[in-house]
């Protein structure tokens, strides 16, 4: 598989891609177009581990109070599926790799990956 499941009111996300070669790359907007279980599974085989996936600064976190909680893999996926916000954004997979987030390094490497 061949996908970026990003966020098309993320600037950031936005900034990302252009800077991305992403011809014969499939775009999954998260938001009008949901993960399924299936894509969200695939990209923890790929990552790891959900908690690779998941992303801690989703305003939704602080409103859940979940970083008061103790959650398991199983809920952080649960989480995930069921709201786009708590997926690091962009996520580039690229057959059997995957990059996760827009720190510079995962940003740089993706780039490098698309050449």
């Amino acid at each position: 598989m061949k996908r970026i499941f990003y966020l098309s009111t993320c600037d950031t996300c936005k900034r990302i891609l252009s800077s991305w070669n992403t011809n014969g790359i499939e775009l999954q907007d998260i938001k009008t177009e949901p993960m399924t279980a299936e894509q969200v599974d695939q990209m923890i085989a790929l990552a790891g581990s959900a908690e690779a996936l998941f992303s801690k600064r989703a305003r939704k976190y602080k409103e859940l109070g979940l970083k008061d909680k103790s959650l398991s893999e199983a809920d952080i996926r649960q989480l995930i599926i069921e709201e786009y916000t708590f997926l690091k954004r962009p996520v580039l997979v690229l057959n059997d790799q995957i990059f996760v987030g827009n720190s510079k390094k995962v940003v740089e490497a993706a780039a490098e990956a698309l050449r």
